[in-house]
């Protein structure tokens, strides 16, 4: 009786019923809360329990074991920047192109400056051979955010840039990139050996030479340096240079067979080049006349290579023209045109054996001019040449140039 008094009393209060229940939704709320809590937490757990089995399988080579696990963490972890841009990447591998993409451009557009997206997004469409979007992601990826080390990451990154370019024989992108990246390059002799060996794979060779010469000034010994600088001066026609940077004794111990045979043909070249500086003009005829019959025992191999029956009764007048046509067309010159130059070779002969010291520059050049267009029209018919023939080859491509 007396409990339903008080219990009659108590809820004609009501300012004390609210005031109880609010505190007993306060207490059922905070235990609703955190068993929602406990079970996000086990699912999280759970997450990336499947997540650390993912990259066990993956170093196994258990890609599509690793991709189901990936997928089940994301169920279990919807929207994880680390899983969504793992399972990515792993599509990406695999070859499932199309839906990596869809991840990468979803994971872009909810952080388009992160530079591990980009740099994934890059290497799907460098995969996928698609050039410009693979350089708008590689140098989003190098100057956008990345999440530790940036100026290493940056710096690997514009590595693998470069490489991707180079392995395309992307020449002018790769050379433009290079260029870009040695402007700012540390006082590092190991970086500049590294930018001058990728300007040569690029075939920029002016810009090859410079690195190597920038190492040398701080290290005058440097062999690779030596031996990169003899090459690029090599492949610049710059023969002179060349010469002086593969024939340092550095180079004497521990010379390639590569570094050998170039300083073979740069010395030849050089001994071969009848404009040489310093010479006298008693060397210069002497020089003139071993070029010529160089070239006319190379066009007589090749003459005999093809079966061509040369006619040996025409003039040197009507050979010059011949033989200047076909040096201009710049195209496999016929039997015709290796006739009538064989032709011109041996109208002048009787003149350039007899030459002496005293003899004009106009036939001197006459016979530069027969040895060169030899040179450069049998390289075409017969095949590359070696030894003097190939001296005298690249020597006609750059006659000016190769004092330098």
């Amino acid at each position: 009786m007396i409990s339903s008094l008080r219990l009659k009393e108590f809820v004609r209060r009501p300012p004390v019923v609210l005031a109880s229940l609010l505190v007993l939704a306060i207490i059922g709320f905070g235990v609703v809360n955190r068993l929602v809590n406990r079970f996000g937490e086990q699912k999280k757990a759970l997450g990336r329990h499947l997540f650390q089995s993912s990259q066990a399988e993956l170093r196994r080579g258990q890609s599509d074991d690793a991709i189901d696990d990936l997928r089940a963490a994301l169920d279990y972890n919807p929207n994880n920047f680390e899983y969504e841009l793992t399972l990515a990447r792993v599509l990406r591998d695999t070859g499932k192109t199309s839906e990596a993409e869809s991840y990468l451009i979803g994971l872009w557009e909810r952080d388009p400056q992160n530079s591990l997206v980009n740099l994934a997004i890059a290497r799907l469409y460098a995969r996928q051979k698609l050039p410009e979007k693979t350089l708008q992601y590689y140098h989003n990826a190098i100057y956008g955010v990345w999440p530790s080390d940036a100026p290493a990451l940056r710096q690997q990154t514009q590595l693998e840039l470069i490489h991707s370019l180079l392995t395309e024989n992307a020449y002018p992108q790769a050379q433009a990139e290079l260029i870009s990246w040695s402007a700012a390059l540390p006082p590092d002799p190991n970086l500049h050996l590294t930018v001058a060996s990728l300007f040569m794979d690029a075939h920029d060779y002016d810009h090859a030479l410079d690195e190597y010469q920038t190492v040398l000034r701080r290290d005058r010994n440097n062999a690779q340096a030596l031996a990169g600088a003899g090459e690029s001066a090599y492949r610049l026609g710059r023969y002179r240079t060349a010469q002086r940077y593969l024939s340092s004794g550095t180079l004497n111990n521990g010379r390639t067979p590569e570094s050998k045979q170039l300083l073979e043909t740069t010395n030849m070249i050089l001994d071969a080049n009848p404009y040489a500086r310093r010479i006298s003009a008693r060397e210069a005829s002497k020089r003139v006349v071993q070029d010529f019959e160089r070239a006319g025992t190379r066009l007589s191999e090749c003459v005999k290579e093809k079966n061509i029956v040369v006619d040996t009764s025409a003039k040197e007048s009507s050979t010059q023209q011949n033989s200047a046509n076909v040096k201009s067309s710049g195209t496999q010159p016929s039997e015709d045109d290796l006739s009538a130059l064989y032709q011109r070779w041996l109208a002048l002969k009787p003149r350039v054996t007899a030459l002496r010291i005293s003899a004009g520059n106009s036939l001197r050049d006459s016979a530069i001019d027969v040895t060169f267009d030899i040179e450069q029209q049998t390289a075409t018919a017969c095949g590359a040449p070696s030894g003097l023939d190939q001296a005298l080859l690249l020597l006609s491509q750059n006659p000016t140039g190769a004092e330098r």
